[in-house]
């Protein structure tokens, strides 16, 4: 059998009577808790402050002198290293902070391949995600803990020899792909072929 439709007076009531049941266990409730309804002071609302042009503008005005002596940002968080680099810099703090920006919004966009089932898409999401995180890690602690950098990360970092290593006989040890002071270049395979 099929509920009969509520006319507009009816469902007037019956919303009327809704509301005083709520109220009524609400008023109970306080009650139990040794509270009325009238112990909260109402919440204060604050009123917009009009101001006139004249007062804009100096509003204005005093607002733009505070910003000039404050003086451009310092970067504190930023680690001093990366602070202390040129601009032109590959791993300046301008690049990387570009790269870290870009990276976010395809984090964001690839955000349904956390869970796929696909191996690839998994793998590239947690490649982007490792990534945004290493680059983090740089700007805080100034060491580029990542094997690659770019905004895509498209170029290879090269690892460069600070302290040389020997072997007893006295010959250098070398690892193909590093830079030594020694050479003067990098160590490639070729080299490594030529010595034996």
């Amino acid at each position: 059998m099929a509920r009969r439709k509520l006319t507009a007076e009816e469902m007037a009531a019956k919303v009327a009577k809704m509301k005083a049941t709520k109220a009524a266990k609400k008023a109970a409730a306080l009650e139990t808790l040794g509270l009325s309804q009238y112990d909260r002071a109402p919440a204060k609302t604050r009123k917009k402050r009009k101001l006139s042009t004249a007062q804009k503008k100096a509003c204005a005005d005093r607002l733009a002198k505070a910003r000039a002596a404050k003086g451009p940002s310092q970067n504190m968080q930023i680690h001093e290293d990366v602070r202390n680099l040129p601009a032109d810099h590959v791993l300046s703090y301008k690049n990387v902070k570009s790269w870290q920006t870009e990276n976010k919004q395809l984090l964001a966009s690839i955000k349904s391949f956390k869970d796929s089932k696909d191996v690839k898409e998994r793998m590239k999401y947690q490649s982007v995600d490792c990534y945004i995180q290493n680059i983090g890690s740089y700007l805080r602690n100034g060491v580029w803990l990542d094997s690659f950098y770019g905004s895509q990360q498209q170029h290879k970092i090269k690892h460069r020899c600070v302290a040389m290593a020997y072997y007893p006989d006295g010959t250098p040890k070398r690892t193909v792909g590093v830079w030594y002071p020694d050479i003067g270049t990098e160590w490639t395979k070729e080299m490594e072929l030529d010595r034996d």
